[in-house]
């Protein structure tokens, strides 16, 4: 076997490794140690091939640090021709057998040093004036694995002997060094006691701790306004309890104020998963709150607490997904037959609902709470405001009067308790749960507040394209210059010549319109974007919105097929129908109102 140093241009990781043809492998751990010393130990490789590369058999790892150091260098322009020179050991001519033998001893047989000769080589570092982050740096380790290592050096010699001659494992080991000095001399006495029972392992946990032993970290309350004890390991990063007792009554209040917090912001539920059982997230799916989504409070034996915020039954999730509501649980042995409580809900329902004839603050707030989560005779959708265009989907999501609704839904889910991110407001699943607790929520609120909570309701249920649009968009005043302006997107999907000409003639002028009238669509879109912007010498023209945007609408041609006109037709009859009057005139073939051309 020749030794002999590689450009790193010239080597690649060959079939045989273990390594090949898997992603880029993590080299965090060795990049370190590379960047302060390179390569130290050589890569096995193949005799080089008819283009003079080298196949890597062994040494993948340290292949991929050496270009990512050597793209740094190259980048900082600080790059050594040395530094792209690789040690390699070049195997003779030989099969693949021997290849892939070479790569698996190289890549699996390799064992680290035990501990105590880690913590004797480091201690000499030490004493040689190397500090800890230093030492990480070269041996590519994080500087708390140094510092359990050289905290070894306060157990008592005669216990690191023992772990040294396989004697102690090392989960032994590393409980002793949660022991103090005579906690270490008690232990060893009864170790080389023949008769005495040693604990060794987990059990030895137990026995410096007197039983149960809980990590500081697993408790929800304020450690330093605990009144029991805690120990603390040698290392100084875990603590435990010394009294399991006392850690429990803490843990327990914290549990409880924990649950009183989700209840009060709004969450459907909170189970508590007893220590015997464990909450299995495939057992469940996510729900956000406003779908009746429930808190799981999973509490482990160890003392740790897990909080599963927004799940629900699979089958809850179905019956979502169908639109049902959740499902009563079923009573094994029910007090009152089905006509018997159909007789008592029927004469509440009907002293409730009279009741509520005096309560109209309490019924609009009802109503906003059903708007909103649903019942099963409330079917309420947001908006879809869907199109199959994207640059139409592009300018309704940039828009101002976009913009501002959006801002207004932040301010009311967050009043109401929901997610900020929510996608909307309304959309509930039909939760009977759910529909309670808004309501009892929106109790406390202000009228002003529910009224704006209802406004933002009602404009993200609003159907585009209805009657309902061009009444309130009238009734409001609506201006339409104040919330648009014409974009890339209006004048792509303007082809019609006839409107051009209409729509020029709005902003340049009959004399312009007249003179261009035998000119392509392209021509006139332009000439009305110019005076828009005020661009090519023509007179800026503010505040334009084609005639069918406006409030009210109109057409340009006697054409029909415009929808806003046969919307604002509906309206215009519904007065009339009002005022006594006859509605207006329709058009049976069609179904909807006759257009009006300006």
């Amino acid at each position: 076997m020749k030794l002999d140093h590689i450009p790193l241009d010239r080597l690649y990781v060959d079939k045989t490794n273990m390594r090949f043809g898997r992603k880029v492998p993590d080299v965090s751990d060795i990049l370190p140690t590379i960047r302060a010393r390179g390569v130290i130990q050589s890569l096995l490789v193949r005799p080089p091939d008819a283009e003079g590369h080298f196949g890597i058999i062994a040494g993948s790892r340290r292949f991929h640090a050496s270009r990512i150091v050597a793209d740094e260098r190259r980048d900082a322009g600080d790059i050594d021709p040395e530094a792209l020179l690789l040690p390699c050991a070049i195997m003779e001519d030989g099969d693949d057998a021997a290849a892939i033998e070479a790569s698996m001893i190289e890549n699996m047989a390799r064992l680290d040093a035990d501990e105590v000769r880690q913590w004797e080589s480091f201690t000499r570092l030490v004493r040689e004036g190397r500090g800890v982050e230093e030492i990480a740096m070269t041996f590519g380790l994080p500087e708390l694995s140094i510092r359990r290592v050289l905290a070894l050096g306060n157990l008592l010699q005669r216990i690191r002997d023992l772990y040294r001659a396989d004697r102690i494992d090392r989960v032994t080991v590393r409980h002793l060094t949660l022991a103090s000095k005579s906690q270490q001399k008690s232990w060893l006495a009864l170790f080389e006691d023949a008769d005495a029972y040693v604990p060794t392992g987990h059990q030895l946990k137990a026995w410096l701790f007197g039983g149960q032993s809980i990590p500081a970290r697993f408790a929800l309350f304020d450690i330093d306004g605990f009144s029991g004890a805690t120990v603390s390991d040698l290392f100084g990063e875990d603590r435990y309890f010394a009294d399991p007792g006392a850690f429990w009554t803490a843990q327990n209040a914290a549990i409880e104020a924990s649950r009183a917090a989700y209840i009060a912001q709004g969450w459907a539920d909170v189970v508590m998963v007893p220590p015997a059982e464990h909450f299995h997230a495939w057992e469940y799916e996510k729900a956000p709150k406003r779908k009746g989504g429930r808190i799981y409070v999973d509490v482990r034996g160890t003392g740790e607490v897990l909080f599963h915020e927004g799940y629900v039954t699979r089958a809850e999730a179905r019956r979502i997904e169908r639109g049902e509501a959740a499902a009563p649980p079923k009573a094994q042995r029910p007090e009152l037959t089905s006509t018997l409580q159909n007789y008592v809900d029927l004469h509440r329902h009907a002293a409730v609902r009279a009741a509520l004839v005096g309560h109209p603050a309490l019924a609009l707030r009802l109503m906003v709470a059903h708007a909103i989560v649903g019942s099963p005779l409330w079917t309420v959708r947001p908006e879809p405001q869907a199109t199959r265009s994207d640059e139409v989907r592009e300018s309704i999501e940039t828009c101002r009067g976009e913009a501002v609704f959006d801002t207004e839904r932040r301010v009311v889910l967050d009043c109401l308790g929901f997610g900020s991110e929510e996608p909307t407001v309304t959309g509930g699943n039909g939760d009977d749960y759910g529909v309670a607790g808004l309501f009892l929520r929106l109790i406390a609120l202000p009228d002003e507040e529910v009224m704006r909570v209802l406004a933002v309701v009602m404009g993200e249920t609003l159907m585009a394209g209805s009657a309902a649009v061009e009444a309130v968009g009238e009734e409001v005043g609506v201006a339409m210059a104040d919330w648009w302006q014409a974009d890339e997107a209006l004048f792509s999907l303007l082809r019609d010549r006839e409107v051009l000409g209409r729509m020029t003639a709005e902003v340049a002028g009959e004399t312009v319109a007249s003179a261009n009238a035998g000119e392509k669509a392209t021509t006139l879109k332009r000439i009305i974007a110019d005076h828009l912007d005020g661009a090519e010498g023509r007179d800026k023209v503010e505040r334009w919105v084609p005639r069918w945007m406006q409030f009210p609408p109109s057409a340009y041609t006697q054409r029909g097929g415009v929808g806003t006109v046969a919307a604002h037709a509906k309206v215009v009859a519904a007065r009339r129908i009002a005022a006594g009057d006859c509605p207006a005139e329709l058009d049976e073939e069609e179904d909807r109102p006759l257009p009006q051309a300006a």
